[in-house]
């Protein structure tokens, strides 16, 4: 039998409650059931979903110092600075230093506890894919690169602690990485030849023979903040299966920069991932699944029968 999929969700900058992926799931598990039809009794039921909300390993720092900055003297735009500091300050505070990651890996050990999460809900050897947006897309790459270069020892000790071993959790299933108006080639400027991409892990074919990775990066042309990637360098070339430029956002925002909000809530990204998940569905491996049992309502029985139950 097939696998079902591990779906990760990793949002953008800012301040973010739980559910910003509501739409973009329903969306998902309703395209997804329609494309494999009869292929599967409960189509919806092949994807597990899991949201990474990274924004709170980070929001307590963004109070404390807007609390420190709002006494200390006269500002203008109050409103317009606060949103800054919930912003953009997630960019900026990221960012490890040369003597203190102490955000980068409260960001890592949040996204290390969701997919571990998510190991055990799917499986350990379901096909990963990680669907990220905005900042979300370098919190996920950087995260992957460093999952990747384990032998290097690039990923910190409490990050690594949270894991549970699974292939999953060790990227080794990773399938498909979609890039939702990514920065990413803004961040490459920290490099001299513009970085090194992540590299899918080669041990997907000895859990799934049938599968071939894919990275697409999706990008709205008037999104001032989502860039293609493959122009970067070789790497970047050799790494990046597509970028796909697309038209994302409402009325009032697809022909403008808050396109870049857009994502989430559009037919056509929905469309085009899961066309995506309902071929890595059917080409996944038909490796023995843990699946959690359920209980089935006891049948009714003639008198004198024996009670029985079963489950599925």
């Amino acid at each position: 039998m097939s696998h079902p999929i591990a779906i990760a969700f990793i949002h953008g900058i800012g301040r973010t409650e739980p559910g910003y992926s509501a739409a973009m799931q329903r969306a998902l598990a309703r395209r997804f059931a329609r494309l494999v039809g009869r292929e599967s009794p409960d189509g919806a039921s092949e994807l597990v979903f899991e949201e990474v909300n990274w924004s709170a390993a980070l929001q307590f720092r963004e109070d404390r110092l807007w609390r420190r900055l709002l006494p200390d003297g006269p500002m203008r735009y109050k409103r317009l600075r606060h949103f800054l500091v919930d912003f953009a300050a997630d960019a900026i505070a990221y960012q490890p230093a040369p003597s203190d990651r102490t955000a980068y890996d409260a960001v890592h050990r949040e996204v290390a506890g969701r997919l571990a999460r998510l190991a055990e809900r799917a499986g350990a050897r379901a096909p990963l894919c990680v669907i990220a947006h905005s900042l979300g897309t370098v919190i996920a790459s950087n995260y992957l690169y460093d999952l990747m270069k384990r032998e290097r020892s690039f990923m910190c000790p409490s990050v690594r602690a949270i894991l549970n071993g699974t292939p999953m959790e060790h990227g080794e299933t990773l399938s498909l990485f979609y890039t939702l108006g990514s920065p990413i080639a803004l961040w490459s400027l920290r490099f001299p030849r513009f970085g090194e991409p992540v590299r899918f892990p080669g041990a997907l074919p000895r859990h799934h023979p049938g599968l071939t990775p894919a990275w697409i990066n999706m990008y709205d042309p008037d999104d001032v903040i989502g860039y293609p990637l493959r122009a970067l360098n070789a790497a970047y070339r050799a790494a990046v299966t597509e970028d796909c430029p697309v038209d994302v956002g409402s009325i009032f925002t697809r022909w403008n920069p808050l396109s870049h909000v857009g994502y989430w809530n559009n037919g056509r990204v929905a469309d085009s991932i899961a066309e995506s998940l309902a071929a890595v569905w059917r080409r996944s491996s038909a490796l023995e699944v843990m699946r959690p049992l359920r209980r089935a309502e006891p049948r009714r029985q003639r008198r004198g029968s024996r009670s029985t139950r079963r489950t599925a």
